[in-house]
C-alpha cells in the first residue's frame, strides 16, 4: 500500500468516526437545615446531568415535581439523580421530607439554558 493510499484510509476512517458522547454534567449539592447549596443549579438543555446530593445533619428529601424527580438523602452517603432535561426554563425544588420549623422554605431553583 502506497503512502498515499494509507494516509488516505487512515483520514477516511477518522473522519466517519462517531462523534464523542457528551459528557454528564456533575453537580455537587449539600443540603443542611434548612437549605440548599446552591440554591440554584444551572444546567444545558439536553445534556446529561448527575446531582450528587449529601446532607450534613439529617434525612431531607429533594424534588422537582415538574420533572418527576424525587429522592431521600441520608447522613454519610452520595445520593446520585441522574437525568437529561428536555426542555428549558426555572424548576422549583424543595426538600419533601419534613426536617423541623423551617422547612417550607428549603427550596432552590433548577435553571434549564440552551
Amino acid at each position: 500500500m502506497s503512502a498515499f493510499a494509507f494516509l488516505t484510509a487512515l483520514f477516511s476512517a477518522v473522519t466517519s468516526a462517531d462523534p464523542p458522547a457528551t459528557q454528564e454534567q456533575v453537580l455537587k449539592i449539600s443540603a443542611k437545615r434548612f437549605e440548599y447549596s446552591p440554591s440554584v443549579i444551572k444546567v444545558k438543555v439536553n445534556t446529561p446531568v448527575v446531582l450528587e446530593l449529601t446532607t450534613l445533619d439529617r434525612v431531607h428529601g429533594f424534588a422537582i415535581p415538574e420533572l418527576k424527580l424525587e429522592a431521600q438523602i441520608k447522613p454519610g452517603e452520595v445520593t446520585r439523580v441522574r437525568f437529561v432535561p428536555e426542555k428549558t426554563g426555572t424548576f422549583a425544588f424543595h426538600c419533601n421530607i419534613f426536617c423541623g420549623s423551617g422547612h417550607e422554605d428549603m427550596t432552590g431553583e433548577l435553571v434549564v439554558t440552551d
